[in-house]
């Protein structure tokens, strides 16, 4: 029997002794290759982080002691190690554990989270509630190093350095983005000074300064010279000023290290920063080689890294977005790109190639990022903010005080709108259409393929003001792209099958234009006549259009890939009451009041009433008169 077949939870870990240790990170490695090959997910993330997952439940003790886990991605063998890997199999897939810490899911997930810069904050929450309640549990933060730029962490580790409470942030710095210096000496210095001998001594010497005369001098004098010697053969000067005592860097792959290192940590009651650099990928060539694309992949070959062939399919909104900001760059001069840590995932890694000047990312900080994107357009520029639906929601106030009450033209580009399929409800973008459309100088639109896409993107170029576009994960429809992309009339839309007078109007947006039509054919076989609209801009809505829509209909249903409350069912409703026309049913179809688990984006849509049979039911209840 395997170590880690004997793993039913971390008090078995506690029982390893440091060689049976390091062989149960290899088993834990060999054994996330063999369950994520066949179905995919954050591969290098979690790699890299075995032995540093084994030394934390090895020292502390979990769920007593609170270890946070900040981003997701690397959780994977905390779950394992935790009671779940009997499940892992099942990770990010509909009824399966979630790709990321859950509080509903284990006793050990004591925080979620999904994105990222939230566990120092939430930390120091759980420390302060600990000392409110005279407990003496310790509470750890394990922030990857990506997610360290951002301001909320900051803010947390400057409050949390002002409270000065016992918390301990483990930064798992997989990128060497604030030192390279890791090996022997400097590893063999951080673990001196989280010692004893060494505590104990630079106490003794302070109090002995402080009894002679002149002393409480001597002993500032002594403390500068301790810090500049740190500064000198450490980066952790900036935490040590923050009010955190910094230990490191210590080798992350090295558990005899981070054993030494936490089990001293353990014993201080304030707030410590460990710097443990650490290999994405580690222990899997290909994704060692190429962490990008192992942070989040498909089914791959656990042989060689070799991802599984797809079928032919058409280019996906994403890809068709990047191309299409490169086209309109070549003409335009002034239009720059701005990414918050995402040029792969949302397509602007080819534009970084062709326009390196005129890119920037500004890593995890979506706020900077669209009052960044303000500062340009105040100068003449153009910014295009490609960014997640769902971490839109992280920039929600610079949009309303630094770009819409100022009315400056920035683009949002809001890729993976609607339902994301296996992330699940931290990352479905189903809550844009609300939060952009009440915002004044605001023009929204949902393009309903990849060519409409393009002729939004032009839209919103032109316009000269704010505006925000909202496109799904995945590939296209297939339609023709070739074509030069329209301009359109803002607050126009487009009727995609003309019913007759009398029949059902089925008014859409975005990705559920298909599905509406393939529902509106379907009816027309049972002799029930649908118009199908596409509504294409949310704000300003096509009044002239609806309001006709309503009046030549015998009901109305409109289809959203968004929350009901304040989508784009709402609008409608809202101009109809304005107009005292409500006489007929409306029936709006929508995202439930409720977050969305994961699965496929098929099973979720027909889950939650929003795939061509649910529609076909709505519009039958609407050709019965039935809201």
């Amino acid at each position: 029997m395997s170590l880690l077949e004997k793993i039913t939870g971390p008090e078995d870990i506690r029982k390893l002794n440091r060689v049976e240790m390091e062989t149960l990170a290899i088993e834990v490695r060999v054994f996330i290759l063999e369950k994520l090959s066949p179905i995919g997910g954050h591969l290098a993330s979690s790699l890299g982080v075995v032995e540093l997952t084994i030394a934390l439940h090895a020292v502390f003790q979990s769920p007593e002691d609170k270890i946070i886990w900040d981003v997701g991605h690397q959780c994977y063998p905390h779950k394992i190690l935790t009671g779940r890997k009997e499940r892992f199999d099942t990770i990010r897939q509909q009824g399966g554990l979630s790709g990321f810490p859950k509080i509903g899911e284990s006793e050990h997930d004591v925080f979620g989270a999904g994105h990222a810069s939230t566990s120092i904050s939430a930390a120091l929450g759980m420390a302060v509630a600990r000392d409110l309640a005279e407990k003496h549990n310790k509470v750890i933060a394990v922030i990857g190093d990506g997610s360290m730029n951002a301001g909320l962490a900051f803010e947390g580790l400057n409050h949390a350095g002002h409270e000065h409470r016992d918390l301990v942030v483990v930064l798992n710095d997989n990128e060497m983005s604030i030192s390279p210096n890791v090996g022997a000496l400097s590893s063999y210095l951080s673990r001196v000074m989280t010692g004893d001998f060494y505590s104990r001594v630079r106490k003794d010497f302070q109090e002995f300064l402080r009894a002679v005369p002149l002393g409480d001098q001597m002993a500032k004098f002594a403390k500068k010279v301790e810090e500049h010697a740190k500064g000198f053969i450490t980066p952790g000067m900036l935490f040590e000023e923050l009010g955190f005592t910094y230990v490191g860097p210590i080798d992350g792959h090295n558990i005899a290290h981070l054993l030494t290192a936490f089990n001293n940590i353990k014993k201080f009651k304030k707030p410590t920063l460990v710097h443990v650099i650490t290999k994405k990928g580690k222990g899997f060539k290909p994704a060692e080689a190429k962490p990008t694309t192992f942070h989040g992949i498909g089914p791959f070959d656990p042989e060689n890294g070799e991802t599984r062939a797809k079928d032919k399919a058409p280019p996906s909104y994403t890809a068709v977005f990047g191309e299409a900001l490169i086209e309109a760059a070549k003409r335009d001069p002034k239009i720059v790109a701005i990414s918050a840590a995402m040029p792969e995932g949302t397509g602007l890694s080819p534009f970084a190639e062709v326009f390196p000047e005129r890119f920037f990312d500004v890593g995890i900080a979506e706020g900077h990022a669209v009052t960044f994107a303000a500062g340009l357009a105040t100068q003449g520029f153009k910014p295009v903010v490609a960014v997640y639906s769902t971490f839109m929601q992280r920039a929600y106030d610079q949009v309303i005080h630094d770009v819409a009450l100022q009315n400056l033209p920035v683009v949002f580009a809001m890729d993976r709108a609607g339902l994301v399929g296996a992330d699940g409800p931290t990352h479905h973008g189903v809550f844009d259409i609300s939060f952009m459309r009440h915002i004044p100088n605001m023009t929204v639109m949902a393009p309903s393929d990849e060519n409409e896409l393009r002729s939004a993107f032009a839209t919103a170029l032109s316009l000269g003001a704010p505006a925000a576009l909202r496109y799904p994960r995945g590939c296209g429809t297939g339609v023709d792209i070739s074509q030069e992309a329209e301009l359109w009339k803002v607050g126009r839309g487009r009727t995609v099958l003309k019913g007759k007078k009398g029949g059902v109007a089925l008014l859409c947006v975005g990705t559920m234009v298909e599905a509406a039509t393939l529902a509106a054919k379907m009816a027309k076989e049972e002799s029930i006549s649908v118009t199908v609209f596409d509504a294409r801009f949310i704000k300003p809505l096509d009044e002239k259009a609806i309001l006709k829509l309503f009046a030549d209909s015998c009901g109305i249903v409109t289809v959203e890939e968004n929350a009901c409350q304040g989508g784009f069912g709402s609008a409608v409703l809202e101009l109809l009451a304005a107009k005292g026309t409500i006489a007929k049913p409306v029936k709006t179809l929508g995202v439930p009041d409720r977050f969305i688990e994961q699965g496929t984006q098929s099973q979720l849509l027909c889950d939650i009433g929003l795939d061509a049979n649910a529609i076909f039911e709505a519009i039958k209840e609407a050709a019965k008169g039935e809201a």
